[in-house]
C-alpha cells in the first residue's frame, strides 16, 4: 500500500513535456479511478510550468482506464502569456487516450475579494464522525470497493444516509475529507491532491432524489467531465467540508456542483462534474 497520497501523485519525466505514473491504486473492477487521472495529469501538468499556480481546470473522460497499468501523460504547452499559463494534458494507455484536460495557471496578484458563505447550522465536526470504511463495514458491506484505506483520504459523511442510503431525499450532501498522513509545503501538491479527493462523493448527489445508491449492482456509474476552480490556497491535511448539490439529472446524466471549505469557512475551491448514472437492466 502506499503511505501517502503525495506518493500516488507523483509523475516521472520521461522526455520533455512527457511522464507517467509511477503508482497507481487497484481497484476492484480493475478500472482506474477518475480522482488519480485529475491528480497525476495536473502534476504533469504543473512540472512545466514555473512560479504560477493552477487556477481552474476542466477535464473529459474519454474511455474507461486500466487500474492495472501506468498511465502517460502527454503535456502541450499551448500559451505562456503575462499573466497567465494553458497547458493540455492527453492521458493514454495502450496508446490511446483515456482523458483530456485543459488547465490555467496564474501568477498570484492582488484584487476584489468576496465568498459564498459555509453552512454552518447543524453541522457536526468531524472528528464526531465515522468515515466510509467504518460505516461499510458496520453495513456488512466487506468488499474491497469500500476499503477506504485504498484511497488515501479520511472522507467522513455528515449524514451517513446520504452516502450508503437508497431512500430518496433533497439533491444536498455534505462531507468532510482530509488526506491520510502529513503532506509537504509545496501548494502545488495540495491542489492536485484535492483533485484526487473532489471525484469522490459528487456522484452520488445526483442519486439523492431517486430511490437507488451509487453502490447499487444495477448501476453504472461513471465521470464524464469534471470541472475545477482554485480560489484561495489550502492544506488538505487538514480537515475540509465538501458541500454538493445536483440541480439537475437527465439523460442518463448527472449534473453535480461542489463548494469546498476549511474549517473555519474560507471557500477554497470550486467543481461541477457531469457523469454517467445508467440503469442496467438484469
Amino acid at each position: 500500500m502506499l503511505e501517502k497520497l503525495s506518493k500516488l501523485l507523483d509523475v516521472e519525466e520521461l522526455d520533455r513535456h512527457l511522464f507517467r505514473s509511477r503508482h497507481h491504486v487497484e481497484n476492484y473492477r480493475k478500472v482506474l479511478f477518475g480522482g488519480q487521472v485529475l491528480g497525476q495529469a495536473l502534476m504533469a501538468a504543473a512540472r512545466t510550468v514555473e512560479d504560477r499556480l493552477p487556477h481552474s481546470l476542466h477535464a473529459y473522460f474519454l474511455r474507461p482506464g486500466s487500474s492495472e497499468l501506468p498511465v502517460i501523460y502527454e503535456v502541450d504547452p499551448i500559451r505562456d502569456g503575462g499573466s497567465f499559463t494553458t497547458r493540455r494534458v492527453v492521458a493514454k494507455q495502450r496508446g490511446r487516450a483515456i482523458f483530456n484536460m485543459s488547465a490555467s495557471f496564474q501568477i498570484q496578484e492582488p484584487g476584489f475579494d468576496h465568498q459564498a458563505d459555509m453552512p454552518s447550522e447543524g453541522i457536526p465536526d468531524p472528528e464526531g464522525l465515522k468515515n466510509t470504511q467504518q460505516l461499510a463495514l458496520e453495513a456488512g458491506l466487506v468488499s474491497p470497493q469500500y476499503d477506504q484505506r485504498r484511497y488515501m483520504i479520511d472522507f467522513r459523511p455528515v449524514d451517513p444516509q446520504s452516502y450508503f442510503g437508497a431512500e430518496t431525499r433533497e439533491a444536498k450532501c455534505m462531507f468532510w475529507l482530509r488526506a491520510e498522513g502529513e503532506m509537504s509545503d509545496d501548494p502545488i501538491e495540495h491542489r492536485a491532491a484535492l483533485c484526487y479527493a473532489s471525484d469522490m462523493g459528487l456522484l452520488g448527489t445526483s442519486l439523492q432524489p431517486h430511490d437507488i445508491s451509487l453502490f447499487d449492482p444495477h448501476l453504472m456509474p461513471a465521470s464524464v467531465d469534471h470541472a475545477m476552480w482554485f480560489h484561495r490556497n489550502f492544506r488538505l491535511d487538514q480537515w475540509l467540508l465538501y458541500v454538493t448539490d445536483s440541480p439537475s439529472a437527465c439523460g442518463a446524466r448527472g449534473f453535480t456542483r461542489g463548494q469546498i471549505y476549511t474549517r473555519d469557512g474560507v471557500l477554497v475551491a470550486s467543481t461541477a462534474q457531469e457523469g454517467l448514472i445508467r440503469q442496467i437492466k438484469s
